[in-house]
C-alpha cells in the first residue's frame, strides 16, 4: 500500500510539473490539467494519503503548494465523505504540520498554506476541535519565533474563512463558530497581545546586536499578530480589543517605520465599527475616544513635518499617512459623538481634517473631502428644521440660519465649523476645481497643489470628484451663505480684473469656467428652493443682494471680444438664474447683455468655427435663464422676441439660433399659462407653418423616393427642412401646463378640469409632411431604391467613426446635434457624403422623437391623424431597416405609442403597427442569434462603411448592436405586460385559491378590453410571433433582456391563471415551463434566476392541477423520479409561504438536472482561500465557470 501510495505521489508530481511547465506543448499541459482533476475527484483516501505525502520536505515548493491545495479542496468539499475516525486522524496530521512546518528556512507561502490548512478542519470539525486545540496552540506560541508566526498565521485565516459569509458553511455551523470564537476571546486577544509585545521586544533587542536574522524571525511574528489582529478587528467587541491593550499596543507601533502601516490598518478597521446599542456603549465611547488621541497625536507629527508643502515626503511615509488619513476620516466620520464633551479635542480634530483637505498631496485632500461631505451632510437636515422654525418668525437671524439655528446645533459638531473653517475649505474647493497644474504666477494660489490628473487610479473620475467638490460647495453654502457669497465674489472679481487688459490663455479660461461653476452651485444653493434665502432675515437677504448685484454688475461690465471669452461670459450670466428669480430688477441688464455678446460675435456657418460654437452657446444661456429665473422673464419675452425679430430681419441670425432662442421663449410662456402658450406657439409656428405644408416642395421631393436625392443637392433647403423638424421638437418638449400653474389654472377658470395640450391644433399640419419625410427616407434602405442611389448618397448610408466609437465604447465623446456637421444652408468644408450622412441621422432622431411625443400630448395624435399613414411611413420598409434604426424607431415612437393609445383604439392602431413589427423581428433576431451563437457572430444587415482590415471591431459592434435591439424588443413586450396597461386583470394575491373551479375563470374577451395582454392573445396576428420570440429569447445568452422579458411572461402567467383559454394555458404550462428551465441553463442568467425560479413556481403551484404539463415537463428532467416529484409536491403544499415554495422549486430544479442549470449554480460560487498574497480588502471580481454556450461579448468579463 506504501508502494502503491508512492507511485501515485509521484504520478501526480510529474503531472504538476507537466501543467506549470509552460515550455511543454498545450496537449500536454490539458492532460495533466484533466489528470489533477480527476484525481481530486477520485478516491479520497488515495487523495488524502497522497496529498498528504506532496507536502513533505522532498519535493519542490511548487508540488507542496499543489498538495496543500488538494489537502484543502478535499476538506472543504469532500469531508461528509470520511468517517469519524478518519477525520480525526486526518486532524491530527493537519496539527502536526504546523510543527514541521516550524523551521525558519521554510517559505512564507508554505507556511501560510499550512496555516490555512488548519484553519480550515477546525472551520469543519466545529467547537470541539478548536476548544481542544487552542491550548496546544498557546503552548506552541511559546516554543520560539517561528512557531508562534504559524500560530498567528492560523488564528488570522479562522476568522477570515468565517467573515466572509462562504455559502458552504450553514447558517447553525457558522453561529456555533463564531461562539466559539467569541469565547475564546479572552485567550486569543491577549495572546496576540503578548505576542506583539514579546516578538517587538525580541526583533529590537536582536538587532541591537546585530543579530539580524533571528530578528527578522520576530519581526515577521510581529507582521502575522498583526494581521491576525486585524482579523478580529473587524468583528470582535471593541470593549475587548481595549481592555486586552490591542490598542495601546498597536497605537505604539504606529511610530516604528517597520510595522506602522499594519498597525495603522488596525485603527482603520475598528474606526469603520459601527456603535453598539446595549450596555457596553460607554466602553466603546471610551476606546474611541483612545484611538481620537492616538491617531490625533501621529496626525500632528505629520503634519508639523510635512503640512505646508510635499518636500521630504517619500513613498512609505505618504501611504503610511494615506491610511492615517482614511482612518480619520472613518472615525470622525462615525464616532466625534464620544468626543463631543471635550470642545478642545474636536476644534483641534477639525483643524488636522482642514489640514489634509489643504494639503498639496492630491491623495490626503481626496480622503479628507469625504470626512467634510460626511460631516456637512449630517448637519443639512437640520436645516428644515430651522426653516420651520423661522417659518412663522421672520426675525430669526443669523450669518447662516438665525439664533434658533443655533440653538438647535449648540451641541453638535456644526458648532465647532466657524467662518474661518468654511472659508479655508471654499477657497481650497474652488483652487482644486482645476484639472491640470497652475502655472506659475497664476492668480489662483500662492503656492502650487497636486491638482487632478489622469494617473490617479481608484479615485473615480474628475467629473465625479468635481461634482463631490461642488457638492461641499453647497453644503457650506447652506450653513455660512454670507461666508460663501463673499469668497466666490472675491475670487472672481480678482480672476476678472487681472485678465482684463490681457489675453488669456487656456488655462487662464479654464480657471474661468471652473469659477463659474462655484458660482453656479452657490447661487443654485441659496436661491433655487433651498431655505436658506427664505430663512434667512432681511439683513442677510440685503447682503446677499448687494454682494451678488455687485458681482454681476461687474460682470456687465465686462467687454470681451475673443470667442472663448464670450462663452464663458454667458455662462457667467446665467448662473444667477435662481438670483433672478427673487431679483427680477436684474433682469434687462442680463438680457440686454446677452444680445449684445450675440451680436459682437461674427455670423459663421462652419460648424467648426469657435464664433459659430460661441453663438449658439449664448443662445443657450437664454435656455438656462428660462428655466430657473421662472416667472421673472415673463415681462421680457415680447422684448427678447422683438429683439430676434431685428436679428433676423438684418440677417444676423441662423436658423438654428433661432430655434434655440424660441425654446427659450417657449419656457418662458410655460411659466405664463395656457393662454401665453398658444400665443407664443401661433407667432413661432405661422412662419414655419407656411413653408411646411407647401405641396410644391413635398411633391418635388417626396412624391417618390428618389426625390430625395434631389433634396440632398439643395443643401440650404435640406438643412432648413432640418431645422423645422427641429423645432417641431423642440416645441413638443417645451410646451404644456407646468404642475405649478395647473393648480392656478383650474382655480381661476371655470372650465373643463382637462388641459388639452397647447399644440393639439398643431399636429394635424405638423405630421403628415414629416410621416412622408419619413417614409422617404427609410425608402432609401429598400434594395431596388438602393441599386439606383448616386454613391455618395449610398455611403452616406453607412454609420459615421462617431457612431464606430460609440459602439466600440472607446471614447465617451459624443458630438452635440448643433455641432454634428449640419449646417445653416451654406457649403462647408466638410464632404457632400458627410453632410448627408449627418442630415439624414438628424432627420431620424428628430423625427422619430416628434412622432413619440405627439402621441404622449393626449388623444390628439390618435383621433386626428390617419393611421393608414403612420403604418405606411413607419412599416412599409420595416424590413429593409437596420438593426440601430430599427431600434430606436421602438425606443422613440412605438413605446411611446403604446403606452398612449387610447383604449378604444388598440384594435385600430396597434394590430397594424405591431404585427409587421413582431414578425420581422423575430426573423431577424432568430438569425442573428443563431449566427452568433453557432458561428461566433452575429448577422445583422447594418452598413459600417469602410473598415477593412477591423473584421474583429466589426464583429463587436454586430453583437453590440444584436443585444441592443434584442433588449429594445423585450422592453417593448414589459411595456405591453405594465401594470397601467393591464389593470384589469387580478393579482395572484386577489385570485386566491390555486384550485379554482374552471367555470369561476373569465373569457379572454373579457380581459381583451382591459388588458393590453388579453388584448394581445384575442388576435392571434399580434400573439403568436411576440410568444415566439419570447420562447426563443430563453437561448439567447443576454440577461439584461431576460431581466426585461420576465416581466412579461408574468403578465402572461397570470393571464393564463385568470381566464379559461386552453390555448393559452396549454403554452403556459409547456412550452413557456421548459424554455424558463432551459434559459436556467444559461449562466448569463444568472442575475435573474430568482426572477425565474419564481416564474417556475406559479406556473405549477396555478395550473398544475388544471392541466397536465407541468408534472410532465418535471418528469421530462433527466435525475428526478415520480417519487421525487410526489415529495416536492407534499413538501409544496405544507407551506404557503412564495418564499419558501420558490426554495423548494429550486431545490428540486437542480437535482432534477444534475446541476447542470448553471444560472443557479453560479449563485453558489466557490470561495477560494486568499492567503498567498497579501490580503486586498477590495472586492475582486468573482470569475465565473467557463459556460461553452456563452459566446462574443457577454463572455467577455
Amino acid at each position: 500500500m506504501e508502494e502503491s501510495s508512492g507511485s501515485a505521489a509521484n504520478n501526480v508530481a510529474r503531472a504538476i510539473s507537466a501543467a506549470f511547465d509552460w515550455n511543454s506543448p498545450p496537449e500536454t499541459r490539458n492532460a495533466a490539467v484533466a489528470f489533477l482533476d480527476s484525481f481530486k475527484s477520485g478516491d479520497i483516501r488515495v487523495s488524502a494519503s497522497t496529498s498528504f505525502q506532496l507536502v513533505r520536505k522532498e519535493w519542490s515548493s511548487e508540488i507542496r503548494l499543489h498538495g496543500f491545495k488538494m489537502l484543502q479542496h478535499l476538506v472543504r468539499f469532500r469531508w461528509d465523505e470520511f468517517g469519524i475516525s478518519e477525520r480525526t486522524k486526518f486532524a491530527n496530521a493537519t496539527v502536526n504540520l504546523i510543527l514541521e512546518m516550524a523551521n525558519p528556512s521554510e517559505e512564507w507561502v508554505l507556511k501560510s498554506q499550512t496555516a490555512a490548512l488548519v484553519a480550515e478542519v477546525v472551520r469543519r470539525e466545529g467547537i470541539n476541535l478548536w476548544h481542544e486545540l487552542l491550548p496546544s496552540l498557546v503552548s506552541l506560541s511559546n516554543k520560539g519565533p517561528v512557531e508562534a508566526e504559524l500560530v498567528a498565521m492560523m488564528l488570522r485565516w479562522l476568522p477570515e474563512d468565517i467573515t466572509v459569509h462562504n455559502e458552504d458553511l450553514e447558517g447553525d455551523r457558522r453561529r456555533e463558530l463564531l461562539r466559539g470564537l467569541t469565547e475564546s476571546l479572552t485567550e486569543i486577544l491577549p495572546l496576540l497581545y503578548s505576542l506583539l509585545e514579546k516578538h517587538f521586544g525580541a526583533a529590537l533587542s536582536e538587532s541591537g546586536m546585530q543579530h539580524f536574522d533571528i530578528a527578522k524571525q520576530h519581526a515577521a511574528t510581529v507582521t502575522s499578530a498583526l494581521n491576525a489582529i486585524n482579523a478580529y478587528a473587524e468583528w470582535a467587541p471593541v470593549p475587548d480589543i481595549a481592555k486586552c491593550g490591542l490598542i495601546h499596543g498597536c497605537g505604539f507601533l504606529l511610530s516604528s517605520l517597520d510595522f506602522r502601516l499594519h498597525a495603522c490598518e488596525f485603527f482603520k478597521l475598528v474606526s469603520q465599527r459601527k456603535r453598539p446599542a446595549d450596555a457596553t456603549a460607554p466602553d466603546f465611547d471610551s476606546a474611541m475616544k483612545n484611538i481620537f488621541e492616538i491617531l490625533m497625536n501621529i496626525s500632528r507629527e505629520f503634519l508639523s513635518r510635512f503640512g505646508s508643502s510635499a518636500a521630504g515626503i517619500d513613498e512609505s511615509d505618504l501611504e503610511f499617512v494615506e491610511c492615517l488619513c482614511e482612518s480619520m476620516v472613518a472615525l470622525g466620520s462615525s464616532h466625534l459623538q464620544s468626543i463631543t464633551v471635550d470642545g478642545s479635542m474636536i476644534s483641534l480634530f477639525l483643524q488636522q481634517m482642514l489640514g489634509y483637505f489643504q494639503h498639496f498631496k492630491f491623495s490626503l485632500h481626496f480622503q479628507s473631502l469625504l470626512f467634510w461631505l460626511a460631516i456637512m451632510r449630517e448637519s443639512a437636515p437640520k436645516a428644515k428644521a430651522a426653516a420651520q422654525i423661522a417659518g412663522n418668525n421672520p426675525s430669526v437671524s443669523n450669518q447662516g440660519f438665525g439664533s434658533a439655528q443655533l440653538e438647535i446645533e449648540k451641541k453638535g459638531i456644526s458648532a465647532f465649523i466657524d467662518d474661518g473653517i468654511c472659508a479655508a475649505i471654499l477657497d481650497v474647493s474652488f483652487r482644486r476645481m482645476l484639472k491640470k497644474n497652475v502655472t506659475p504666477g497664476s492668480v489662483t494660489s500662492n503656492e502650487a497643489l497636486e491638482l487632478w490628473n489622469d494617473e490617479f487610479d481608484g479615485k473615480s473620475d474628475f467629473s465625479q470628484y468635481r461634482s463631490r467638490l461642488l457638492e461641499l460647495i453647497r453644503l457650506v453654502t447652506s450653513q455660512k451663505p454670507i461666508v460663501t457669497v463673499t469668497r466666490v465674489s472675491q475670487r472672481i472679481q480678482i480672476i476678472v480684473e487681472s485678465c482684463a487688459h490681457l489675453s488669456m490663455s487656456a488655462q487662464d479660461i479654464a480657471l474661468m469656467e471652473s469659477m463659474q461653476l462655484g458660482l453656479e452651485t452657490v447661487v443654485t444653493a441659496i436661491f433655487d428652493g433651498s431655505a436658506v434665502f427664505v430663512i434667512s432675515s432681511s439683513e442677510i437677504k440685503f447682503q446677499l443682494h448687494r454682494i451678488l448685484e455687485g458681482l454681476l454688475q461687474k460682470l456687465l461690465s465686462m467687454k470681451w471680444a475673443e470667442a472663448a471669452l464670450a462663452v464663458v461670459h454667458a455662462r457667467y450670466l446665467d448662473s444667477f438664474g435662481s438670483y433672478l428669480k427673487h431679483f427680477p430688477d436684474a433682469v434687462v441688464g442680463v438680457v440686454t447683455k446677452l444680445f449684445e455678446l450675440l451680436r459682437s460675435l461674427p455670423l459663421q456657418t462652419d460648424p467648426s468655427n469657435t464664433a459659430r460654437f460661441a453663438r449658439l452657446q449664448v443662445c443657450s444661456s437664454f435656455i438656462r435663464i428660462a428655466r430657473s429665473a421662472e416667472e421673472s422673464l415673463i415681462p421680457q419675452m415680447k422684448d427678447i422676441a422683438d429683439s430676434m425679430a431685428r436679428l433676423e430681419g438684418e440677417g444676423l441670425l441662423l436658423r438654428s439660433e433661432h430655434n434655440i432662442l424660441g425654446e427659450a421663449v417657449l419656457i418662458m410662456a410655460s411659466f405664463a399659462g395656457s393662454h401665453q402658450q398658444q400665443e407664443v406657439l401661433a407667432w413661432l409656428l405661422g412662419p414655419l407653418s407656411k413653408q411646411w405644408m407647401q405641396l410644391e416642395w413635398q411633391n418635388a421631393y417626396l412624391s417618390n423616393p428618389l426625390g430625395l436625392t434631389q433634396l440632398c443637392n439643395d443643401t440650404q433647403f435640406m438643412w432648413s427642412i432640418f431645422h423645422t423638424v427641429a423645432f417641431f421638437e423642440k416645441a413638443l418638449k417645451r410646451s404644456g401646463v407646468k404642475k405649478a400653474n395647473l393648480h392656478l389654472q383650474s382655480c381661476s377658470t371655470n372650465n373643463n378640469s382637462t388641459h388639452p395640450h397647447p399644440l393639439s391644433s398643431h399636429l394635424t399640419w405638423m405630421l403628415p409632411p414629416l410621416l412622408r419625410l419619413l417614409r422617404s427616407v427609410h425608402s432609401l434602405w429598400s434594395p431596388p431604391i438602393d441599386q439606383a442611389l448616386t454613391g455618395e448618397l449610398r455611403a452616406a448610408k453607412g454609420m459615421s467613426h462617431v457612431e464606430h466609437v460609440s459602439l466600440l465604447g472607446e471614447s465617451n465623446f459624443k458630438l452635440p446635434k448643433d455641432q454634428s456637421g449640419y449646417v445653416d444652408g451654406i457649403e462647408t468644408t466638410e464632404t457632400k457624403e458627410s453632410n448627408m450622412r449627418n442630415w439624414l441621422k438628424c432627420i431620424r432622431d428628430s423625427g422619430y422623437t416628434v412622432v413619440g411625443l405627439a402621441t404622449t400630448i393626449g388623444d390628439a395624435f390618435f383621433r386626428c391623424i390617419d393611421n393608414h399613414s403612420v403604418t405606411l411611413a413607419l412599416m412599409e420598409n420595416i424590413q429593409s431597416m437596420e438593426f440601430r434604426h430599427l431600434r430606436q424607431l421602438i425606443h422613440s415612437v412605438l413605446i411611446p405609442l403604446v403606452k398612449s393609445c387610447p383604449v378604444d383604439l388598440w384594435s385600430m392602431w396597434l394590430e397594424n403597427l405591431l404585427q409587421p413589427l413582431f414578425l420581422h423581428c423575430h426573423q431577424v433576431l432568430t438569425c442573428s442569434w443563431s449566427g452568433l451563437v453557432r458561428e461566433g457572430r452575429a448577422k445583422i444587415p447594418d452598413t459600417f462603411g469602410n473598415l477593412s482590415g477591423m473584421d474583429l471591431k466589426v464583429e463587436v459592434m454586430e453583437e453590440k448592436l444584436l443585444r441592443d435591439l434584442t433588449r429594445e424588443v423585450c422592453l417593448l413586450l414589459s411595456v405591453l405586460a405594465s401594470s397601467g396597461l393591464n389593470s384589469g386583470l387580478p393579482s395572484l394575491d386577489q385570485l386566491g385559491n390555486a384550485n379554482r373551479m374552471e367555470a369561476s375563470l373569465g373569457d379572454l374577451d373579457v380581459f381583451a378590453s382591459n388588458s393590453m395582454i388579453g388584448f394581445f392573445m384575442k388576435h392571434k396576428g399580434l400573439a403568436l410571433p411576440a410568444l415566439r420570440i419570447c420562447i426563443e429569447a430563453f437561448a439567447w445568452t443576454d440577461g439584461e433582456a431576460m431581466s426585461k422579458l420576465t416581466h412579461f411572461c408574468g403578465t402572461l402567467i397570470l393571464l393564463a391563471v385568470s381566464s379559461n383559454d386552453v390555448e393559452l394555458r396549454e403554452f403556459i404550462a409547456k412550452d413557456l415551463f421548459y424554455a424558463i428551465i432551459q434559459g436556467l441553463a444559461l449562466e448569463s442568467n444568472a442575475i435573474i434566476s430568482a426572477d425565474l425560479v419564481g416564474l417556475c413556481r406559479e406556473i405549477f403551484v396555478y395550473l398544475s392541477d388544471r392541466d397536465p404539463a407541468p408534472r410532465q415537463v418535471l418528469l421530462s428532467l433527466p435525475c428526478i423520479t415520480r417519487d421525487d416529484l410526489v415529495a416536492f409536491e407534499d413538501n409544496l403544499t405544507k407551506t404557503t409561504s412564495a418564499k419558501e415554495q420558490k426554495q423548494l422549486m429550486r431545490s428540486l430544479l437542480i437535482s432534477a438536472t444534475g446541476n447542470k442549470l448553471k444560472a443557479l449554480v453560479a449563485q453558489k460560487p466557490t470561495n477560494t482561500i486568499t492567503n498567498v498574497t497579501a490580503r486586498n480588502r477590495t472586492p475582486a471580481r468573482t470569475q465565473n465557470i467557463q459556460e461553452d454556450s456563452l459566446i462574443g461579448l457577454a463572455a467577455i468579463t
